[in-house]
């Protein structure tokens, strides 16, 4: 098995030996004048919901192999365990995860023994370097409400979400190389294994924001001989050449390989997370840089490398973006290895703007997509604790941050929607809102990281919602649940109920899936376990944890589980049945100070209005709380 090791360069050192090399090569400004036509800038006039999940498959997370977890149980270095071929796939970044198989390990922690025979001293868990189904995107979530004026990152999202179609100055002509054997064009019906190639389309817009041409070449298979082929027209045709994909470690990464062959590489990995594997090289005089696969991996290189590889172009230095001081209000563990890039929201809470991290993942654009700002964590430090202030450099314009309001905890579509009413109606403001369960919600209004929260919190004693625990966790009073709905909870499963579950107690006879620590959700399953006398031990599944009720549903419906407590309503998103618990009250936790807030004010009478009602009635599983 091929591993390439890469280099782990100093960010500002890689800029220093590339930049100076493309200099001494003569690299610089030529003129041509050319149309730009694609959908970056053009502002939606519906919301955009997503069609399909991404990954719509259960993907490898790494390059390595595929096996069953439970057969690597019990290894260590005292008790190694040995796989013989018939207990293990091949599997790179990206591809399918076989039948039977639930988890991948890392090419790095194999041991070779010979005649295929491997050794690992580390047992793996379920679903362990596994993008499951919907990790990215749930279909039926909202990507963008009405009126948004479609960025980059947007673009990409549309597409991963299986959304195909949706209403010059002289540039240096940048040529993108998109590579793999999975890659396809964009559809809203791709096959197992297919991975859609949406990444040109972000490339395009950053480019057209960098003042450069983009020119896409047909997707290349991931064959040496017609990768260098395309690089080659592409060196003849173009002042920058991008190769997509294939700039990593894996058996068919041969970016830095066709580069060196071509002309020069000189850096292979930086010391940035994401974007580690990216490739800056130089061929006949041109930037040749290899840009990871991932997508935001892919963002991170185009905006720290392309970009200022364009302002060199037109021979001038490029300007820093804006930055502003946040208060955190999540911890962030990191890594020493990395300077790593972390996307926040922003938004103004009494007199002080609050960072929430969003998801991390190299491959969940939709982080980018929610961005109004990038938290740089230096390589020298292991983490950030809540409540510090940061420096965030701004992706989205201050005066939009400034009118935004912040609504965190319990998931719930109804917030979504609520938002696109609100832009539909023209509110001059727009909603900002993250996933992080009931218990989140209350830490944040409580901290004055939120105007509000979504919270469904069961006090397991007296059948009471949310009462007890603010004030607990709120004894100042200084907060107060204000009226949301009524929504009945239940358990989610395949059509047709193909196990027969009946009632919550034959969670037993399948895999589930559950919530994360903090939710009400989880709160209400650990309620329901304790009341049959069934230990969370005994529950296939109970540690594994998702953030949204879409979430769940969407791995119940690819079948990576049997069931999963959520709403009514996304298990009707998802065709699923439905075994109805319990009725539950799903209210918003305010701060007072915050209860004559003009954007809280118009987020409520949304929701109380006919017009919604006749909204949440469509949806299912609502009532008047």
């Amino acid at each position: 098995m091929k591993h390439n090791y890469l280099n782990n360069v100093p960010l500002s050192e890689a800029k220093t030996i590339f930049f100076n090399h493309l200099k001494d090569a003569g690299f610089g400004c030529k003129t041509e004048t050319v149309a730009v036509t694609d959908a970056c800038g053009r502002v939606i006039k519906n919301a955009a919901y997503a069609v399909i999940c991404s990954p719509h498959y259960n993907a490898s997370a790494m390059d390595g192999i595929a096996v069953k977890s439970e057969t690597t149980f019990g290894a260590s270095e005292k008790t190694p365990v040995i796989l013989a071929p018939g207990d293990y796939t091949v599997v790179d970044t990206g591809d399918p995860i076989p039948d039977g198989c639930d988890a991948v390990i890392m090419v790095e922690d194999l041991i070779e023994l010979g005649d295929d025979k491997l050794q690992i001293i580390s047992a793996v868990y379920p679903w362990q370097n596994v993008r499951q189904v919907g990790e990215d995107i749930c279909m039926g979530d909202m990507i963008a409400p009405s009126g948004t004026k479609l960025t980059p990152s947007l673009c990409g999202a549309l597409l991963a979400g299986g959304i195909t179609e949706i209403e010059v100055i002289k540039k240096p002509l940048v040529g993108i190389i998109p590579t793999g054997d999975e890659i396809v064009a964009p559809t809203s019906n791709p096959g197992k294994g297919d991975i859609i190639e949406f990444n040109s389309t972000v490339f395009k817009g950053m480019l057209d924001s960098f003042g450069a041409e983009a020119k896409v070449y047909p997707i290349t298979p991931d064959k040496k001989e017609l990768i260098k082929a395309a690089v080659e027209t592409a060196l003849s045709e173009c002042d920058i050449v991008l190769i997509s994909a294939g700039s990593s470690a894996g058996r068919d990464d041969y970016t830095s390989e066709i580069t060196a062959s071509l002309g020069t590489v000189l850096v292979h990995g930086i010391a940035i997370k994401p974007g580690k594997p990216a490739v800056l090289g130089e061929a006949q005089g041109k930037p040749v840089i290899g840009i990871p696969g991932y997508p935001v991996s892919a963002i991170v290189i185009m905006d720290e490398i392309v970009g200022d590889v364009v302002s060199m172009y037109y021979g001038k230095e490029r300007t820093e973006g804006e930055t502003l001081k946040a208060v955190l209000s999540k911890k962030i563990v990191s890594s020493l290895k990395y300077t790593e890039y972390v996307r926040v929201s922003l938004g103004r809470i009494g007199g002080k703007l609050s960072a929430s991290p969003l998801s991390r993942g190299a491959g969940v654009i939709t982080s980018f997509t929610k961005a109004d700002g990038v938290l740089l964590v230096p390589q020298d430090c292991e983490g950030i604790e809540a409540g510090e202030e940061v420096e965030i450099r701004l992706i989205r314009p201050l005066s939009e941050i400034e009118n935004t309001l912040i609504i965190t905890g319990s998931h719930d579509p109804l917030i979504d929607e609520v938002s696109d009413f609100l832009a539909k109606k023209g509110a001059p403001f727009r909603v900002c809102s993250t996933h992080v369960g009931s218990m989140g919600a209350i830490y944040a209004v409580r901290d004055g990281l939120a105007h509000m929260g979504g919270i469904h919190l069961l006090d397991t004693e007296t059948g009471e919602y949310n009462k007890s625990y603010i004030e607990k966790y709120i004894p100042s009073g200084n907060a107060v649940a204000v009226k949301g709905v009524g929504r009945v909870q239940g358990l989610m499963v395949k059509k047709g109920n193909p196990l027969g579950i009946k009632e919550f107690s034959d969670i037993k006879n399948g895999r589930y899936v559950n919530r994360q620590r903090g939710a009400g959700t989880r709160i209400l399953c650990d309620y329901l376990l304790e009341k049959n006398g069934i230990l969370p031990d005994e529950i296939s599944g109970y540690n594994n944890e998702e953030f949204t009720h879409t979430a769940v549903a969407a791995l119940i419906a690819a079948g990576n589980a049997d069931a999963g407590l959520g709403i009514y309503s996304a298990a009707k998103m998802y065709d699923l049945d439905f075994i109805p618990i319990c009725n539950e009250t799903y209210e918003f936790l305010i701060d007072k100070e915050y209860l004559d807030n003009p954007m809280v004010k118009a987020f409520l009478e949304v929701l109380y209005s006919d017009e919604f009602k006749a909204r949440l009635n469509d949806m299912g599983g609502y009532m008047e709380g």
